[in-house]
């Protein structure tokens, strides 16, 4: 265990969270601070304090930095990866459907990050504990752009910007019904839900939330949404259409069985559609180490493509360009 170091806060630094200001401070990961910060590793004059402590300047604060184990012990393990681009600083790649991320409660093995760490055995030093390299998530049936640093620099500016929401993310969703609008937003807050903890909802003292959409095709009782994220809440996209009521196609927990209202011959598509039909379709972000904006983005996976087609019984549309 390291000694007990202590910084003084400036005044210009009034008005940060606890978490960001020592994250910066210190080059060190903000996922890495905060699990100092649960372990009472850190004190401010003296006293614990949460992560997300609004600092005023002036300020003694006092850290003891835990020992690294990043990668939690993890062995890396085979299996494919669709690499989109790959560099010094970074790797994006198209995630399939059916994938987790990385380790939690009851997945141990078998993720996205056991892969990594395959193929780039140098994520095990970037990043938190069973995340290695990863600055961001997808849930796990959601097809799509997902970017690793490979530095713990580029972790740090990749976290850095997505905390601060300065990525752009964009999705494409197969919905039920069509929005009355071309184009909207929603704007709900988002909490766990009170009964059912493994589950987000609408709640009024939730976190903010906003999803912006824009209709690209409508027709036999489904349609295509673009969707942009532009706060990044668990679930934000499958509980704010859900609110909107026009639910995702094929989600088992925020969806609904309306296929059972629609025509015959489109029910056998919609009602055997086993996953959440979303797509994080492309992402534009400020490459950490050339300061350029990079956009990426993961084409349109089979079987939504095939969904589309067997309902509507045409090809999908053209999607609108960048």
């Amino acid at each position: 265990m390291a000694d007990k170091r202590t910084i003084q806060v400036p005044p210009e630094a009034s008005g940060l969270r606890l978490d960001r200001f020592l994250a910066r401070q210190l080059d060190v990961p903000r996922n890495q601070i905060q699990q100092w910060i649960r372990a009472g590793q850190v004190q401010v004059e003296s006293a614990t304090a949460k992560a997300s402590h609004s600092l005023i300047g002036g300020e003694r604060v006092d850290y003891t930095p835990l020992d690294r184990q990043v990668d939690g012990g993890m062995e890396p393990e085979a299996g494919d990866l669709d690499i989109l681009h790959q560099d010094a600083d970074l790797v994006v790649l198209n995630k399939p459907a059916g994938l987790t991320v990385h380790p939690g409660a009851g997945r141990p093995t078998g993720t996205l990050a056991h892969r990594l760490l395959l193929q780039f055995p140098e994520t095990a030093q970037v990043g938190g504990p069973g995340r290695p390299g990863i600055v961001h998530r997808l849930d796990k049936d959601t097809t799509g752009v997902l970017v690793v640093a490979r530095t713990a620099r580029a972790y740090q500016a990749l976290s850095t910007d997505f905390a601060e929401r300065r990525v752009l993310k964009l999705y494409l969703a197969m919905v039920y019904g069509q929005p009355k609008e071309a184009t909207g937003k929603i704007e709900l807050p988002i909490g766990r839900h009170p009964s059912r903890r493994k589950e987000m909802a609408v709640r009024p003292r939730g976190r903010p939330a906003r999803t912006d959409f824009e209709l690209i095709a409508s027709d036999k009782g489904i349609s295509l949404l673009e969707i942009d994220l532009a706060t990044g809440r668990t679930h934000q996209i499958r509980v704010h259409l859900k609110a909107l009521r026009h639910p995702l196609v094929g989600d088992p927990t925020y969806g609904e069985a309306r296929w059972k209202g629609l025509a015959p011959e489109v029910q056998r598509p919609l009602r055997n559609f086993s996953r959440p039909a979303l797509h994080a379709w492309r992402l534009q972000l400020v490459h950490p180490g050339s300061g350029q904006p990079m956009r990426f983005e993961a084409p349109m996976p089979a079987d939504l493509k095939t969904l589309w087609q067997e309902v509507t019984g045409r090809e999908l549309p053209e999607l609108p360009a960048w």
